[in-house]
């Protein structure tokens, strides 16, 4: 079984915080701090609404096959039912991309 290494969780943070600072800049967000593993992605502390949320999720899931290789769905059942959501912070979505990745890989 192999699983993703910290280069690869990295990898994946960095992916997640490049689209959210493009995100904010698309839609003119100011924020004192850069974005990371805390930054709040849903919820009063989030900076972006929730069609933000549905622009990243897309441009994730495409990055995540040209970097990775693996076909993702990050809104799914699955996601959705998770009694603490993959989608609370920059790190909790991190996390559960890593864990895909790696279910994807060890099919």
């Amino acid at each position: 079984m192999t699983t993703l290494s910290t280069a690869d969780r990295n990898a994946v943070l960095a992916l997640i915080t490049e689209r959210l600072r493009d995100l904010y800049e698309q839609n003119g967000v100011t924020t004192d701090s850069e974005p990371d593993e805390g930054t709040y992605l849903i919820g009063r502390r989030a900076l972006l609404d929730s069609l933000g949320l549905v622009t990243l999720i897309v441009d994730l899931e495409q990055k995540i096959e040209e970097t990775f290789d693996v076909t993702l769905t990050l809104a799914n059942e699955r996601a959705m039912s998770q009694k603490n959501s993959p989608f609370l912070t920059v790190g909790s979505l991190a996390d559960y991309i890593c864990a895909l990745i790696n279910e994807q890989r060890n099919a």
